[in-house]
């Protein structure tokens, strides 16, 4: 049924939905444990009262901090009441998490998820020892209990000159103290506001406790608090003296008798920083925090569905969950959202990008087709799908996972290509429009009303409100607009190409043999029908074979699915990205700036990361350096001075210089995983992985990219006066600044490649070893090392850098 179940084939996720991470839609102030126990959440008291949600990129997110995937360590700055507040979680696979609160405001906790949390028994003490430490008598994990309070947190509690405890006071209660630590006055209203002081404890405090997931959970803290009025299944506390911000509160949950003191909060989170920095990807130079913005923008999205008791990462979370302003209930899902999250993603775990690919593919209906969309509360859509990207970007991120197919993710293929040979095959038998080329379409649906129509099919496309499609009509006996799309046939063929890679790769010679024909009889039609010579030019095409007149990236689609020969390829990218169409300083705009339907609005005319991805691909293919460069780095600069500004990466960027995207109304998201394609592309100037091998070349200016995720190790890529690349540390190559290398490959026991330009060229053997020295003149000149490698080296060699 359209717009309704989302019943699914189990999938494999990465991360598994256990321990503590940023898994709650809804904040990114918090943690959650799985698959079950408490739900953390972190804020400021406001004038109104707790601020503990709300924090998107519209309003009081200032900044995301680093993220590993597993949840081991997330930083993250929000600003409410007025106030800072910045927050490092170290989380991960295990029961135990500890997190550093920093602000100048007042702290507020709530842990939900505890039953007892209100209740006497859960009345917290200050101790006379650290609340963990062994040898203790009764409370939390053998702590030692405040005198006169029987039974510790076991039973009711009676903090010292107060009368009756927490018993005694109606809506809050002191629930901390230590040496020296005065609790000051209730911050509900009603509650007792009396002093108290603790005996004994040095500097931590049993601030909570309570049970969830069938075991008994204990809160400590480095700094007293005080308990607010909540839910029953909710500890709310409060830090900082009445008028007083917290400072800096160190925090620990964990279940009750787990070693451990809230003391090692500070060395847990400085080695968790330390080890994201050896694995996260980074860039430096002309990259600038490209690799930080990418990564940041895909883990921070990652959260946990629990109608499906699995993880998924939606390119936004703000733009699927309804309590941060989104359109869908908790998630949703989109197809070609999905496979452009998972390529980038491929840049920071290969685990975790093959997690992402997959989480799409069990919702193909029996037809084969890909839903353009999944979600809890809005269904899917069986009407339409979405631009068929999915083996390009993952036979992309299989190339990029190793230097030879010997270390490369081929449980990526293996879990991903059925499901995408047979989206592969649905195209033309569900969307052959004019002249026998391929539209899109949108299928009638019953009891859906608004299948089969024009907007159904826009919206197939990916581009909704491109003017491309304005005066396309829907045609109710094919199903498709009437107007043959070059973006459509071209992603066809691309996908006929790339999937017949991984069939090869496979062993499925003879699915690669079919899917290799039928992309070559396809792309002689599409060239000779989509041709407009008048416009030297590809052009849509409607029913009644006239081109229609719109201009946008898609044109140059033409060129990712190999359609012209290479000099008609370089003409028809000159053309396109002179500055009055595609080109200039903000380039590859979604519709032309000579286009009268262009309007800077969303797809009239906003520059898109995957469109853009998709584009210089095509450049790429023909090797026309000499354009992609200039549009890679345009793209970037505007990549970089919106995350530097605002710390977004953006689900569409401005088109015109000075306009703010940040508004709700202007439909630009502010946190989109996809919107990291622009940092990928940029590192393709650098390392890009391609069929024949890998690409490795000087910017023109200082850059560095270090912790590639390779089957080999971690891939790092030095530009300053010569270009270095490494692995694990060890120098690879060493080339002149005038040298560009091309298939690259290293197994075990061999290195070939070729390398063009003008310098000398330094190639460490497979083995180790010093490294031997070619010498590059102008031409192309292969290279091997090992047995039966083509090309010798200079008879000298070289000892590297």
């Amino acid at each position: 049924m359209s717009e309704q179940g989302t019943t699914a084939r189990p999938a494999t996720a990465v991360p598994a939905p256990t321990g503590w991470n940023t898994w709650d839609v809804r904040t990114h102030t918090g943690m959650s444990r799985l698959p079950s126990g408490p739900r953390l959440r972190l804020g400021l008291l406001g004038p109104d009262g707790p601020v503990l949600d709300g924090f998107t990129w519209r309003d009081g997110l200032e900044r995301l901090g680093p993220h590993t995937v597993d949840g081991s360590h997330a930083e993250v700055t929000v600003r409410a009441a007025g106030r800072r507040l910045r927050l490092l979680f170290a989380g991960g696979p295990g029961d135990v998490l500890h997190v550093r609160a920093e602000t100048t405001g007042r702290l507020v906790l709530a842990l939900e998820g505890l039953t007892g949390a209100n209740g006497p028994q859960a009345a917290s003490v200050g101790t006379g020892a650290p609340p963990e430490s062994p040898g203790g008598t009764g409370g939390i994990g053998g702590s030692t209990v405040l005198p006169g309070a029987p039974g510790g947190v076991g039973g009711s509690a009676v903090l010292p000159g107060v009368p009756g405890g927490v018993e005694g006071a109606a809506e809050s209660a002191d629930v901390a103290g230590g040496a020296g630590g005065t609790v000051g006055s209730s911050d509900a209203p009603g509650g007792s506001g009396v002093p108290a002081r603790a005996s004994g404890a040095v500097g931590a405090y049993v601030v909570g406790d309570g049970c969830a997931g069938g075991m008994r959970w204990a809160v400590t803290a480095s700094a007293p608090a005080r308990r607010l009025a909540g839910p029953a299944d909710e500890l709310l506390l409060v830090f900082g003296g009445r008028g007083a911000g917290s400072g800096t509160v160190d925090l620990r949950i964990a279940p009750a008798g787990v070693p451990g003191t809230v003391a090692e909060t500070g060395g847990v989170l400085a080695a968790g920083r330390a080890a994201a920095d050896r694995t996260l990807p980074r860039s430096g130079g002309w990259l600038g925090a490209a690799a930080d913005a990418l990564t940041r923008a895909v883990t921070w999205n990652t959260v946990h569905a629990p109608d499906l008791g699995r993880v998924l990462t939606p390119t936004s979370r703000d733009f699927v969950c309804a309590a941060r302003q989104g359109f869908y209930g908790t998630w949703a899902l989109h197809a070609w959202d999905t496979f452009f999250t998972g390529l980038a993603a491929s840049a920071v775990d290969r685990d975790y990008a093959r997690g992402i690919f997959t989480q799409i593919l069990p919702y193909a209906d029996r037809s084969g087709m890909l839903p353009n969309r999944v979600s809890d509360d809005r269904g899917r859509t069986d009407d339409r799908s979405q631009p068929p990207v999915g083996a390009l970007t993952v036979h992309q991120a299989y190339l990029a996972g190793g230097l030879s197919d010997g270390t490369r993710d081929t449980a990526l293929l293996h879990a991903t290509f059925p499901a995408l040979l047979a989206w592969h095959d649905w195209w033309p038998r569900a969307r052959r429009g004019p002249h026998g080329l391929l539209a899109w379409g949108s299928d009638p649906v019953v009891g859906d009303p608004g299948s089969a129509t024009l907007d159904r099919a826009r919206r197939e496309s990916g581009l909704d409100d491109s003017p491309m499609y304005d005066e396309a009509r829907y045609d109710p006996v094919t199903h498709t607009m009437d107007l043959a799309d070059v973006g459509l046939n071209a992603l066809h063929i691309a996908d006929a190409e790339a999937l017949a890679e991984m069939a090869g790769l496979l062993g499925e010679d003879a699915t690669a043999g079919r899917l290799r024909a039928e992309a070559a009889t396809a792309a002689r039609a599409a060239d000779l029908l989509l041709w407009d010579g008048a416009r030297g030019g590809y052009r849509n095409l409607t029913s009644a074979g006239v081109h229609d007149p719109h201009v946008s990236p898609t044109m140059l689609y033409a060129l990712l699915g190999g359609l012209p020969d290479a000099g008609r390829a370089s003409a028809v990218a000159a053309d396109l990205l002179r500055p009055e169409v595609l080109g200039g300083a903000r380039p590859l705009p979604s519709v032309a700036r000579d286009d009268p339907g262009f309007a800077a609005t969303y797809w009239r005319g906003r520059i898109w990361a995957p469109m853009a991805y998709l584009a210089v691909r095509g450049l790429r293919r023909y090797g026309l350096t000499e354009l992609s460069r200039p549009v890679v780095g345009a793209l970037l600069r505007l990549f970089l001075d919106e995350w530097r500004e605002y710390g977004h990466v953006r689900e569409n960027y401005p088109a015109v210089e000075g306009e703010n995207l940040t508004g709700l109304e202007k439909r630009s998201d502010g946190l989109m995983a996809w919107g990291g394609l622009l940092a990928y592309l940029a590192f393709g100037e650098l390392a890009d992985a391609r069929p024949d091998g890998w690409r490795f070349a000087h910017p023109g200016e200082p850059a560095e990219l270090r912790n590639l995720p390779l089957g080999e190790g971690r891939l790092d890529v030095r530009a300053a006066d010569r270009l270095t690349v490494r692995l694990d540390g060890r120098v690879l190559l060493d080339l002149a600044p005038g040298v560009v290398v091309h298939a690259y490959r290293r197994t075990g026991d061999r290195v070939t490649g070729t390398a063009e330009g003008t310098g000398d060229l330094l190639v460490t053997p497979p083995g180790g070893g010093p490294p031997v020295r070619w010498e590059v003149r102008g031409g192309a000149r292969s290279f091997g090392l090992g047995p039966d490698a083509e090309g010798t080296g200079d008879a000298t060699e070289g000892s590297g850098t």
